[in-house]
């Protein structure tokens, strides 16, 4: 199910055909996500969204890919409904902390286009001949300083650009 999201919609079917000849006979269980469900219905209506089967299949791919992953992208265009997918889980799953496997979460925006990498990441000053910590690494910090339960989301919002997406894989 984390695949789905990665595929365009005219090669999910040929996807689908080729784990059907793999494992054939397997159906893909169905994930009853409950109360999630309920409340991603209820928190995009709070943030003024519609809870259309489409924005909700999204929030719901979105939930399923932070079950294996601890990065990830959500891609697509301007207004496209990337920011009010994140937001609207997010709310739905801190509203929902009393259940066992939900927590309150905390997101932090960043645009890494809108600053220097020296600022994004940090840099050593020459002049002072000492290492300053960027704007990432500070919420870092802050977040690791969290002992609490909940979860801290750090989301780069704006558009993707080689020069500071390099550095996320060292």
């Amino acid at each position: 199910d984390v695949n789905v999201p990665k595929f365009l919609k005219d090669d999910l079917p040929l996807f689908e055909n080729i784990i059907s000849d793999l494992f054939p006979g397997v159906q893909r269980p169905e994930i009853d996500l409950g109360q999630l469900m309920v409340q991603m219905r209820e928190s995009s209506k709070a943030l003024n969204n519609q809870p259309t089967e489409n924005f909700l299949a999204k929030i719901t791919q979105l939930y399923d890919t932070i079950q294996v992953r601890h990065g990830l992208m959500i891609v697509g265009p301007t207004g496209g409904g990337k920011t009010q997918n994140y937001k609207t889980l997010a709310h739905a799953m801190t509203q929902i902390r009393h259940l066992d496997s939900f927590e309150k979460v905390n997101y932090h925006i960043l645009n890494p286009k809108s600053i220097l990498q020296g600022q994004l990441y940090g840099d050593f000053d020459p002049q002072t001949t000492e290492w300053q910590d960027g704007i990432l690494a500070k919420i870092i910090q802050e977040c690791a300083k969290d002992e609490s339960p909940e979860k801290h989301w750090v989301m780069f919002d704006g558009p993707v650009d080689a020069i500071w997406i390099e550095n996320m894989n060292t």
